[in-house]
C-alpha cells in the first residue's frame, strides 16, 4: 500500500542533513520538473516585492522569501519531520521507533509544490509555496506538476494507494485511474445516520491514522484489507455511500 500525505505551510527550521540532492528524492523522474520549481521560487527571490506578492505573505511572513533564496544551499530534514501543523502534530514522526519511521519511508509519500511527491524519509530544505501559487516562468503548479506527477504514481505499481491529500494536492498529482486507489474524507456521524465533513479534526484524525499504519508495520494490498485492519485496529472506515471515497467516522 501507498499513502499520500498533504504537506502543511508550516515547517521547523533548520536541519542537520546537508544540502537538497534532488536526483536522490523518491521518484528520480521528477527531477527536471523539481528542478525547474525550484530554479523559479529562487529567482522569485530575488525581488522581494514581487515574492510578497506572489506567495501572498503578510508583513510578519517575509522571512520566508529569505527561506526560498536559500532553498538550494540549506539544510535538510527528512520531509515528515519538516513538515508541522495539525495532521503531523498527531503524526509525530519524532516519538515513532524505527521500525515505524522505516514504515513510513516504505509506504508514505507527502506532495509538496516545489518537489512533487517525496518519500517520507527524503530530506529536504524548508520553503514556502503553496499548490495554488503561479510562479514566473513555469506554468501553473497544476500544469506543471500533473502529468509527471501522476505518471510517477503509476510506475511505483502500488497494489492500492490511500489517498489523504486535500483536493489542492490531489490534483498537482492525480492518482491513475487504472491504479486501484481510494480517497478518504473524515466525517462525523449524528445520531440520525448524517454524516457531516470536519475541518480541523480532518487534518488531526488522518495524522493519527497515519501514525496508527507506522505503529502496527501494517500490510495492507486492497481496500478491502485496509477496512478489515481498520476494524480491527478500533478504526471506523467505511465505503461512502454512492461513491467511490472512504469515510473515516471520527
Amino acid at each position: 500500500m501507498l499513502v499520500l500525505l498533504p504537506p502543511s505551510e508550516t515547517k521547523r527550521a533548520g536541519g542537520t542533513g546537508g544540502p537538497l540532492v534532488m536526483d536522490e528524492l523518491a521518484l528520480p523522474q521528477l527531477a527536471p520538473q523539481r528542478r525547474a520549481a525550484v530554479d523559479a521560487l529562487v529567482e522569485l527571490s530575488r525581488d522581494p516585492d514581487a515574492a510578497a506578492r506572489v506567495l501572498k505573505l503578510g508583513a510578519r511572513q517575509l522571512g520566508e522569501i529569505a527561506v526560498n533564496a536559500g532553498l538550494k544551499t540549506a539544510p535538510t530534514m527528512p520531509a515528515v519531520d519538516r513538515y508541522t501543523g495539525v495532521l503531523f502534530d498527531a503524526l509525530d514522526s519524532a516519538s515513532l521507533g524505527p521500525a515505524a519511521r522505516a514504515w513510513l519511508g516504505e509506504h508514505v509519500l507527502i506532495q509538496s509544490a516545489p518537489f512533487g511527491p517525496v518519500a517520507a524519509l527524503d530530506p529536504i530544505p524548508a520553503y514556502r509555496l503553496a499548490a495554488g501559487t503561479a510562479l514566473p516562468g513555469i506554468p501553473p503548479l497544476r500544469r506543471h506538476w500533473a502529468a509527471a506527477g501522476s505518471a510517477a504514481l503509476g510506475e511505483l505499481n502500488a497494489s492500492f494507494v490511500l489517498d489523504l491529500r486535500s483536493d489542492a494536492y490531489v490534483a498537482l498529482a492525480p492518482v491513475p485511474a487504472e491504479v486501484p486507489s481510494a480517497f478518504v474524507r473524515v466525517v462525523s456521524a449524528g445520531a440520525d445516520g448524517t454524516v457531516r465533513a470536519l475541518n480541523h479534526f480532518n487534518k488531526h484524525a488522518k495524522g493519527e491514522f497515519t501514525r496508527a499504519l507506522a505503529l502496527s508495520s501494517a500490510v495492507v494490498g486492497s481496500q478491502v484489507d485496509l477496512i478489515a485492519w481498520a476494524d480491527v485496529n478500533g478504526w471506523a472506515l467505511r465505503e461512502a455511500a454512492g461513491s467511490a471515497e472512504l469515510e473515516l467516522v471520527v
